[in-house]
C-alpha cells in the first residue's frame, strides 16, 4: 500500500508539473484575450466620445443662432431700471418723470424731493455734467408747471 500511495503522490507531482506549462500558457492566452477585450472597449470608448463631439459640433451651429436670437430678444432696457435713449427735441411730461425717476402724476412735494436727490448726484459744481443739470432742471419746471399741489 505504501509503494501504491507513493507511487499515486509522485505521479501527482509529475501531474503538477505536467500542468504547470499548459496552466502558464493557458493564463498568457487569457491575458492576451484580456487585453484585446480592453483595446476594444478603448478604441470603441473613443470612437464614441467622437461621434458624439461631431454630433455636438454639428448641433451647436443652429443652438448658436437661437441663443443669441433669444439674447437680442431679452432687451437690455427690460434689465435696467434707467431710461435707454436720448432726449427728445422738447420735452414731454413722460420724459421729465423719467429724469426724475417719478411717474408723471406726481405731486410738487414729491417732484422737488426726486429733483433735490438727482440734482446732488448730477450738481455740475460736484463733476456733474452741465447739459444734464439743465436737462434735470428742465425736467421739474415742467412737471411742476402742471402738477395740481
Amino acid at each position: 500500500m505504501m509503494e501504491g500511495a507513493a507511487a499515486s503522490s509522485e505521479g501527482l507531482r509529475y501531474a503538477e508539473y505536467a500542468r504547470v506549462p499548459t496552466g502558464a500558457g493557458k493564463g498568457q492566452a487569457e491575458l492576451d484575450r484580456g487585453l484585446a477585450r480592453t483595446m476594444i472597449a478603448v478604441g470603441l470608448g473613443v470612437a464614441t466620445v467622437a461621434f458624439a463631439g461631431r454630433y455636438a459640433f454639428h448641433l451647436w451651429k443652429p443652438l448658436e443662432q437661437a441663443i443669441t436670437e433669444t439674447a437680442k430678444r431679452i432687451s437690455t432696457s427690460s434689465l435696467s431700471s434707467y431710461y435707454k435713449g436720448g432726449f427728445e427735441q422738447k420735452m414731454s411730461r413722460r420724459e421729465a418723470s423719467l429724469i426724475l425717476g417719478i411717474s408723471p402724476s406726481a405731486g410738487k412735494a414729491k417732484i422737488r424731493t426726486a429733483h433735490r436727490r438727482i440734482m446732488i448726484l448730477n450738481h455740475p459744481d460736484k463733476g456733474g455734467s452741465p447739459y444734464l443739470a439743465t436737462k434735470i432742471n428742465e425736467a421739474k419746471d415742467l412737471l411742476e408747471s402742471t402738477a395740481k399741489n
